[in-house]
C-alpha cells in the first residue's frame, strides 16, 4: 500500500497561467512532487493539491 503526503497551494485570480506553470515545474523537480488535482474556479484562482509517496524504511534483520 502506498502512503503520500500532500501539499496544497492556492494561487490567487491574477496568477498567469506561466507564473503556475513555474511554481508547479519547480515544485515537481525540487520537491519530487506531482500534480494530484487541480481547480480553476470561474473567478481565475486555483487550488492544487501535489503530492509524493512517502518511503517508508523496512527493517531486513
Amino acid at each position: 500500500m502506498l502512503d503520500y503526503s500532500y501539499l496544497v497551494l492556492h494561487l490567487p485570480r491574477g496568477t498567469s497561467r506561466d507564473t503556475a506553470r513555474r511554481i508547479l515545474t519547480e515544485h515537481a523537480e525540487y520537491g519530487d512532487w506531482e500534480l494530484d488535482r487541480l481547480r480553476l474556479y470561474p473567478d481565475g484562482r486555483r487550488d492544487i493539491r501535489l503530492r509524493r509517496k512517502i518511503i517508508r524504511v523496512t527493517r531486513t534483520m
